[in-house]
């Protein structure tokens, strides 16, 4: 079994006494419970940090008012604890403040155990939410860079790419090959992967909606999907004719291709180029060269596709 320490598990370690501590100095009651409220707000994003902050301060503040009206206006029971939640969890999910529900819940108790709802009582319990859940704001201003990952997911991507799109050009010429194809399972684990963590990288930052690293992983996505249309295609060409070799050099030039910059208006022009250049050859002699010939059409299309994809990225991007 892998034992691991993350960012996350060391701010909650960090926040929670600093919490119970700040609470303690200013002698609150309950001051565990800022050691609490921490833990809870500590998230593995700055986004979810403040939407989790938010929803369980609005939730303990609701949490009093509805202490006061039950406690006060009806008894200090715990029967009465069970009819206020009956009312409060479903106020809670229909005021999407489902995550408070718990902490606001603890806050609540801290009035049916003093049996009492006063000036005081209120203040010291808005102070352990503040503590609480400014700490774990506090913790969560710092998060780890994940340009270093991100990057390392994009070489490994590439370097598939560039594998996958060779494989297509060896059969092309030879009309066989070892190749397992492999990589298309890889590269569709890795793209996953790679949005997962650009999608947190975004929500790390609170002024940004949109991130090159997501966009460029999305646009690889869509990449993808076009590859693993054209690989049965591929498969299928059982003879090789002059056009073959023609897109297996194109193919080859494009792997060497596969990276950031912006190569794709080049690559679309040469397509352009041989496409023109089949128009003018001989008509098939036979049926066998006549569809393979259409697979070939089809698999520029594709790649016109493929390449259109990139151009778009790099506009967006610029």
């Amino acid at each position: 079994m892998k034992f691991q320490i993350g960012y996350r598990t060391i701010k909650t370690a960090i926040a929670a006494p600093i919490a119970i501590l700040i609470a303690q100095a200013f002698q609150l009651e309950f001051y565990v419970s800022a050691g609490i409220l921490a833990i809870l707000c500590i998230k593995v994003t700055k986004k979810k940090s403040v939407v989790s902050s938010w929803e369980r301060f609005a939730a303990c503040l609701i949490g009093i008012v509805f202490a006061f009206v039950f406690f006060e206006g009806i008894s200090y029971h715990p029967l009465v604890l069970g009819l206020l939640l009956i009312i409060f969890i479903p106020t809670m999910v229909a005021l999407k403040l489902k995550e408070g529900v718990i902490t606001s819940s603890v806050i609540v108790l801290h009035f049916l155990v003093l049996k009492d709802f006063s000036f005081a009582i209120v203040m010291n319990e808005l102070g352990i939410i503040v503590i609480g859940i400014g700490m774990a704001l506090i913790m969560n201003l710092y998060m780890p860079s994940m340009e270093t990952e991100l990057r390392a997911l994009q070489r490994d991507l590439e370097s598939k790419f560039q594998k996958i799109l060779r494989e297509f050009a060896w059969f092309l010429r030879e009309g066989e090959s070892l190749w397992d194809g492999a990589e298309i399972v890889e590269v569709d684990h890795l793209i996953q992967k790679a949005k997962s963590m650009a999608f947190k990288d975004i929500e790390n930052h609170l002024t940004r909606h949109e991130d090159q690293y997501y966009n460029y992983f999305k646009m690889r996505e869509k990449q993808y999907e076009i590859l693993g249309r054209v690989m049965p295609i591929i498969t299928s060409i059982d003879r090789t004719y002059a056009q073959n070799f023609r897109i297996a050099d194109f193919m080859d030039d494009l792997a060497e291709a596969v990276h950031p910059g912006n190569t794709a208006q080049k690559y679309l022009d040469e397509l352009e180029q041989m496409r023109q250049a089949f128009k003018h050859m001989d008509l098939p002699k036979d049926r066998s060269e006549f569809e393979t010939r259409s697979a070939l059409h089809y698999f520029l299309t594709e790649m016109e596709q493929y390449l259109i994809l990139k151009r778009y990225f790099k506009a967006r991007d610029e």
